[in-house]
């Protein structure tokens, strides 16, 4: 049977939910009893979840298909000893002679609940030797706490029975609000229900989620037929809190031009703001006067200011029965109360039922109220029905003071704002310019780019052109935004316009970092800083990436005095966060990680300063680069995936690549290949993106490409880099920026291609040493040890490791670390050097396995086995091998190719044909398949001494 259209869409988004829930009835159906709290508020979609997973095992021609029986619980009975249980009865638990001997009563004792228990026990187990039993109590939030604890008790008393009950329960206490109504608080019997629902939650319990913006775009499309942007949806989302059911009762209620408005004004859905109307007229009129007044203010309205408004002297009381009747909640901060609603469904409904007249009347009283301006402007503008220049005028003025202070979100809605209030053609095209200009710095880039096709309609200008081309810079389109820019300064005369000419060459200075061109990001960073005016936007933030652009131009004695210069005369607000992320890249760029990460943590947040979510993600992907450089990558691994879903919704394409780098090489490094692959994809770039976007993604597919020891793989990803031309290939060279040459050189060196190995490192080593870069001599003295070695030097090369080892003493950077002395291990093996080898490779066996580097440790591994000075656990035949003929069957047996397993073990394939004859023979085998067979028992066991 399949499920029909309601619940199909309330499973959309809910493929983790329905893995955790197919699970438990799966291990139900093996013999592992449990209990399973299914929780969240009405209308997420909590019993559609459970019955399509029992639909859907139905369907399963492999699977047990269990017994289902159903109860619920109602608000009526919630004191009701053993209500539940006696449904359980009645349902089919218990033939009807049984129970009338089963001793059900009205008994709330702990003996009566506990004969329950054994009672409810002994009947599921006996149902459950026929067919797998699933029992489901619909809304527990209602049901009695007797019968849960027998229930819970019957449970605990099992060992192998097939039995798995499905608790299904809201999770909000002000969705109880029938009972408050009679009560100033629940009453007892429902208090303990929560008290032990609230214990479950520590076993095992599945809480579907809120729809995710995408998801509501899907439901809107599947469900209802209508074509949601991605704002809208999120519009959509933070108004419903992401409930399936409100999402698609909306959806079919309301006109679908209203999804094609900026930031519409939504109602709740008719049956949901009924409800809330009632509510809130059986409230005296203090509250309810109280309530209208905290549906004009917003969430966070001060009591003070709500009671003024609302015109209620003692607004104590009044708080009170709203939060009775769960309208608003209070939360109490020294020396003030904050007042929100419950839902922000709740304050629709309240809003709208507010006549037009009364509600304009209460916004002009509200601005004359409250002290925020830009909250006084907003209550002004929505008291105004028609175009108002004088305020627009004022409105542009505010947006200006923000702009000072980098908080480009308030910005973009003042701007809107001012537009739409402007009666004169012009000055509506210039405001709506700069309010998508702010956006952009905002990070609001699915909102900006929906308004970029009216910008395209408007006259040719340079704002119109400036403010495309920043947009096509942030969607990583360098060619569209260097013709746009480029339009922009011929268009713009810097005489006549110096501040207008300063934004161009600001924009040119992001354009230059896209391309990773560090010089022209320092010619135009001071152009822009010579042309603003102190304090301007554009010379604030040109300065903010000035030093970035004077370290990566190889000057970085420069660029550190320039960051403090600056530093020196920040402004407040959201300004000091640019200039956070610039020296913190920096310092990570110069071997200084730990300031770098202190710095980069600082300008990752963008809530209280309202700073942007560009600057935000440009630092989260260096934090996570930093983090994992420290060896911290359980928390770089959470700062990527933070990263990644805020880029999926803001869409912000520069910063993807470098995001998601990191992800990609650590789940490769811990053997992940399919969340490191899921990352490549995520992150990739090509030659027609800016060289920003292009660099790291390709040094994530060849890092990748080198964990799997697919050097040729790695040579491959590179190439694009090695093809830069320049100046961009310069800067990208430029040590410590991008961590490169190294991995190329030595995928050069494995691959056997030494002379090209040798002439690509000179340079690389003599600007390294120039620059007294000790991380990236450290790495490139890793290549040109295993490049000496190759050609017969083994004294040299043994000096080159020992002296690549010496640069990281003092580095806090423990996988290159590991790297370099993996390398040495390998190499000294090599050589015979078995011993010295045996050392070595330890050392970075142990430093992998502290950084949760499995890849390296079972290559570590199997290094230390092919030595022959540790043993471990072979399959049966097997000990005739020597420790590198066993070395190379594992290789194979597990389906590397012969020259993948001379590469791994750093032979040449000659010599892996070699051993392959030898083990044939001396196993009695003729094939790969057969040897593969010898091995498929054989514990992955680390050696040992």
């Amino acid at each position: 049977m399949n499920d029909g259209p309601e619940q199909q869409r309330r499973l959309i988004g809910r493929a983790g939910e329905v893995a955790a829930l197919t699970r438990a009835i799966g291990a139900a159906c093996a013999g592992r009893p449990s209990m399973v709290l299914v929780e969240g508020p009405a209308g997420i979609g909590k019993t559609a979840l459970v019955e399509h997973v029992l639909r859907t095992r139905q369907t399963d021609a492999g699977a047990t298909v269990p017994r289902v029986l159903r109860v619920a619980g109602v608000s009526w009975e919630s004191a009701l000893p053993l209500g539940i249980a006696e449904q359980l009865v009645r349902a089919g638990l218990v033939r009807a002679e049984v129970a009338g001997s089963a001793g059900l009563s009205d008994s709330a004792s702990p003996e009566a609940v506990l004969d329950m228990g054994r009672f409810l026990h002994g009947r599921m187990a006996a149902r459950q030797e026929q067919e797998p039993l699933v029992v489901i109590v619909d809304d527990a939030h209602w049901a009695d706490v007797e019968s849960l604890r027998a229930i819970r008790s019957a449970i605990r008393r099992m060992s192998d029975e097939r039995v798995l009950v499905i608790l299904i329960a809201r999770d909000e206490p002000h969705e109880l609000y029938e009972v408050r109504q009679a009560h100033d608080e629940p009453p007892l019997s429902v208090l303990r229900t929560l008290e032990f629902l609230d214990g479950c939650r520590d076993d095992n319990a599945v809480r579907p989620a809120p729809l995710t913006p995408e998801d509501t775009r899907t439901l809107a499309r599947e469900a209802c037929g209508v074509t949601l942007d991605l704002p809208a949806a999120r519009h959509l989302c933070r108004h419903t809190l992401g409930s399936p059911r409100h999402i698609t009762q909306l959806l079919r209620e309301l006109p679908r031009e209203t999804w094609l408005d900026w930031r519409p004004e939504l109602p709740a859905p008719a049956r949901y703001a009924s409800a809330v109307r009632h509510r809130l007229a059986q409230c005296g009129t203090a509250a309810r006067n109280l309530v209208a007044a905290c549906s004009v203010l917003g969430d966070d309205a001060s009591l003070a200011e709500a009671a003024e408004l609302a015109s209620v002297d003692d607004p104590l009381p009044a708080v009170d029965e709203a939060r009775a009747a769960g309208l608003l909640t209070a939360a109490i901060d020294p020396g003030r109360m904050l007042l929100s609603f419950t839902h922000p469904l709740v304050r629709s409904s309240v809003l709208s039922a507010i006549d037009l007249t009364r509600r304009a009347e209460l916004h002009r009283r509200a601005a004359a109220v409250i002290e925020d301006r830009g909250r006084q402007l907003a209550h002004r503008v929505a008291a105004t029905s028609a175009a108002d220049a004088l305020l627009a005028e004022e409105l542009d003025r505010y947006a200006a003071e923000r702009a000072s202070a980098g908080e480009w979100a308030a910005v973009a809605d003042t701007l809107v704002r001012a537009s739409r209030l402007s009666p004169a053609r012009a000055a509506r095209e210039d405001r709506l310019l700069r309010a998508v200009d702010a956006m952009i710095g905002a990070g609001d880039v699915p909102q900006a780019a929906l308004f970029a096709a009216e910008l395209e309609s408007f006259p040719a200008g340079t704002l119109r052109d400036l403010v495309l081309g920043y947009l096509a810079i942030v969607r990583g389109r360098p060619s569209e935004a260097e013709t746009f820019l480029a339009q922009a300064s011929q268009r713009c005369d810097a005489e006549a316009h110096p501040d207008l000419m300063a934004k161009i060459c600001q924009r040119r200075v992001l354009h230059a970092l896209g391309r990773w061109d560090a010089r022209d990001l320092v010619t135009w960073a001071r152009r822009a800083v010579e042309l603003a005016a102190p304090g301007d936007p554009s010379a604030i933030e040109s300065e903010a990436i000035l030093g970035l652009g004077l370290a990566a131009a190889g000057h970085p004695e420069e660029a550190v005095p320039a960051y403090e210069t600056a530093a020196a005369k920040l402004p407040g607000g959201a300004q000091p966060q640019r200039f956070q992320l610039g020296r913190g890249w920096v310092d990570l760029a110069l071997d200084t990680p730990e300031a770098a990460r202190q710095r980069l943590e600082a300008a990752v947040p963008t809530g209280y300063r309202m700073g942007s979510t560009r600057i935000s993600l440009w630092a989260q992907g260096w934090l996570a680069r930093t983090q994992f450089a420290l060896g911290a990558w359980p928390e770089a691994i959470e700062t990527v995936q933070r990263a990644a879903a805020r880029i999926a919704e803001v869409r912000i394409e520069l910063v993807r690549p470098l995001a998601h780098w990191t992800g990609a090489q650590i789940h490769a490094l811990r053997g992940d290949w399919d969340t490191a692959e899921h990352h490549l994809n995520e992150g990739a770039a090509d030659l027609h993106h800016y060289e920003v976007m292009l660099v790291p993604s390709c040094l994530a597919r060849a890092q990748v490409a080198e964990a799997r020891g697919d050097y040729g793989r790695v040579i491959e990803a590179l190439s694009p880099v090695v093809q830069l031309p320049l100046p961009a290939r310069e800067s990208v060279d430029e040590p410590g920026f991008w961590p490169w040459p190294d991995v190329y050189a030595n995928a050069l060196v494995m691959t056997g291609r030494l002379d090209d190995a040798d002439a690509f490192l000179t340079p690389y080593e003599q600007l390294a040493g120039r620059r007294g870069h000790r991380s990236a001599m450290a790495r490139l003295g890793l290549a040109r040890g295993r490049l000496t070695a190759a050609r017969g030097d083994m004294d040299t090369a043994r000096k080159d490791f020992e002296q690549a080892l010496a640069h990281l003493e003092q580095l806090p950077l423990p996988y290159d670390r590991a790297r370099v002395n993996f390398a040495y291990g390998q190499t000294l093996r090599r050589a015979g050097k078995r011993r010295e080898a045996d050392t070595v490779l330890s050392n970075a066996r142990d430093a992998y396995l502290a950084l949760g580097a499995r890849t390296y440790v079972e290559r570590c591994d199997r290094e230390l086995k092919a030595g022959g000075l540790h043993t471990s656990r072979v399959a049966p035949g097997l000990s005739r091998l020597t420790p590198q003929e066993q070395a190379v069957a594992q290789l194979v047996a597990s389906g590397a190719s012969n020259k993948q397993t001379a590469s791994e073990l750093y032979i040449s394939v000659k010599t892996v044909q070699y051993h392959l004859t030898h083990i044939y023979s001396k196993l009695g085998i003729r094939s790969r398949s057969e040897l593969a067979a010898r091995f498929r028992d054989v514990p992955n066991e680390p050696p040992t001494g």
